[in-house]
């Protein structure tokens, strides 16, 4: 029987309620397709980062390295530790020493949930390039409060990096609708964006069975409202993804729903998966997160583990649920709630 190592981190607020869920369906689905999930649990978040002042030990990346993925919950708590440091102590470093460079985010409308759009018919998955460009880390402050202060945060964008997430992206294309999207603001920045242009050219003459479509970032914000029907496969810089994402999270009903993975395509280091929500400190006490996003991620995860029929089984699951109306009304359900009925429907 196959057997898969999990890193598991609940980190804080809600996160920990949703993990639970998540790996309360994971079990099941094991179970189903007859492999076995070994999970290690580490408690590195914010509380962690007050009591021992890091977000994790100085070796959580070789500890990590151990396993064949990762999931985590949410992690921030901005009341006590800005978010700054929470994901520059964690997720950041993480995503950066295992080369997760292409974060993916599916955003299409499941059964009986409602978005604020007319229309529910579209399924874009946008692929936001995950460990160098607008979030690189690279800059500085001098003069510190003065008035003379300066403060640079300088844009890195290689090669290597934007070709690797554009080709990632050509190639999901392939897979589903053959339509890519490339998003940049090359009017404006005439010298990161117009090289993302110019390498996205560059490789749309090697798959020429894929539509290739240019978009500056504001653009394509409005398209995706006011036509995400039109929208396949959409690949963006770190920023410009973050910020899209978050975009297509709101037209499919909300963060509840914003499922993610940051990915290693050549398996060469584990990959992690986690809902986009964050760790919602107001609600974190009340038992009424929803724990989707959070399991549609571990089925991701199963997906890139090469469990395809349990992700299939933990989606078809996931949608059975919300086609009942469970889990798809903010706070009208509890986290346990939501949690059985896809449990339910998975058995």
């Amino acid at each position: 029987m196959k057997t898969y190592s999990i890193a598991l981190i609940p980190g804080d607020g809600i996160g920990v309620a949703v993990t639970d869920a998540a790996w309360q369906v994971l079990e099941l689905a094991a179970r189903r397709a007859k492999f076995t999930l070994k999970a290690t649990t580490y408690p590195w978040s914010c509380n962690f980062y007050r009591e021992t002042g890091a977000m994790m030990p100085a070796g959580g990346i070789e500890t990590l390295r151990g396993h064949d993925a990762i999931l985590l919950g949410a992690v921030g708590w901005p009341a006590e530790v800005p978010d700054s440091v929470s994901l520059h102590g964690l997720l950041l470093p993480i995503r950066k020493a295992f080369v997760q460079y292409a974060n993916i985010r599916p955003h299409r409308l499941l059964p009986g949930v409602e978005g604020p759009l007319r229309s529910g018919g579209f399924d874009i998955l946008c692929i936001r390039e995950n460990t160098e460009g607008e979030y690189s880390g690279a800059g500085g402050r001098v003069h510190v409060g003065t008035q003379d202060e300066v403060a640079v945060e300088t844009s890195i964008f290689t090669r290597k990096g934007v070709e690797r997430i554009l080709r990632f992206g050509f190639q999901q294309a392939r897979l589903r609708r053959k339509k890519l999207a490339s998003v940049t603001k090359s009017n404006a920045q005439k010298y990161s964006m117009v090289f993302w242009d110019e390498i996205t050219e560059k490789l749309a003459a090697e798959y020429p069975d894929v539509e290739v479509n240019n978009y500056h970032i504001d653009a394509m914000a409005a398209r995706m409202v006011m036509a995400p029907e039109s929208l396949d496969v959409v690949v963006a810089s770190n920023l410009f993804g973050d910020i899209l994402t978050d975009l297509g999270a709101a037209i499919q009903g909300g963060l509840g729903y914003a499922a993610s993975a940051n990915i290693n395509p050549d398996h060469s280091s584990p990959s992690m998966f986690e809902p986009v929500h964050g760790s919602a400190p107001d609600i974190a006490h009340l038992g009424i997160a929803n724990p989707i996003a959070a399991i549609w991620s571990a089925a991701m995860m199963l997906d890139h583990l090469g469990e395809a029929t349990a992700a299939a089984e933990i989606i078809g699951a996931i949608e059975t649920a919300t086609l009942r109306g469970i889990g798809t009304k903010p706070g009208n359900d509890k986290t346990d709630e939501i949690t059985a009925a896809v449990l339910t429907a998975l058995a």
